[in-house]
């Protein structure tokens, strides 16, 4: 059974605290389930569109991080928050054009779409510049949609090794995003698959190439299934999201 998508609109720190609570409960049933700890599933919320206020609220009631899609959101929101709230950590989740990863160098902790050696190579070149350290997820295509980033399975092993020569990244697992359908079965494939994909590197894989990020607001429960340890949630947090 699939999560469902979209919280209770949340407006008060303790909306907040519910809707997360709901959120961590699932995560834990599910990893019950699948014969885990819920400690070993990390609940990433994906804050895109939701503004500083808001935000703040969320802080307050125990967002630790902030999941973005878009660099220049992220980036904005680091220049809000570091003063105020030097713990927080931004993951940017969304793909990255090679001229806009100076940008990332300078405050992203996480990074879920390296799809390349070339924006590899460039990041590290930003992060040697400003003396920082970037954990990096590679990006799956495990859906075949054209619509997705991300490379092919059978492309992952050489972007691994080309990052080992790279010391200021440090490769800790896989991305993906599932098959856009409602049929759960599709959906567990593409979960399956990257599950896969990971086995099938770690033998050759630098120490703490392990995370699987996968799974987001509909369909986290399934990815736990699969064995996703980073799920990303914004709705199933925030409510329905507003893009205007």
């Amino acid at each position: 059974m699939t999560s469902q998508p979209a919280a209770a609109h949340a407006a008060t720190t303790e909306d907040f605290v519910n809707n997360l609570a709901a959120v961590n409960q699932r995560i834990a049933a599910a990893a019950s389930t699948a014969g885990r700890e819920a400690r070993s599933v990390r609940l990433l919320p994906v804050t895109k569109t939701i503004d500083i206020e808001r935000l703040s609220l969320a802080i307050a009631a125990g967002v630790d991080t902030l999941g973005e899609n878009k660099v220049q959101e992220a980036q904005s929101k680091h220049e809000a928050f570091r003063e105020r709230f030097e713990h927080l950590r931004y993951a940017v989740i969304g793909p990255l054009q090679t001229n806009k990863a100076k940008f990332v160098a300078q405050f992203a902790h996480e990074f879920h779409a390296l799809d390349s050696l070339k924006l590899a190579q460039t990041l590290q070149r930003r992060l040697e510049l400003e003396d920082r350290s970037l954990e990096v997820f590679i990006q799956v295509n495990t859906s075949g949609e054209e619509s997705k980033s991300g490379i092919a399975a059978s492309a992952a092993p050489a972007l691994l090794d080309g990052l080992s020569s790279l010391d200021r990244l440090t490769p800790v697992g896989l991305m993906t995003m599932a098959a856009n359908t409602t049929d759960e079965h599709q959906i567990r494939a593409s979960f399956s698959s990257l599950r896969e994909t990971l086995e099938s590197l770690q033998p050759n894989a630098p120490q703490g190439f392990k995370h699987l990020s996968m799974g987001m607001s509909g369909d986290y429960e399934l990815a736990i299934a699969e064995g996703a340890t980073v799920v990303r949630v914004g709705q199933g947090i925030f409510g329905a999201r507003n893009y205007a």
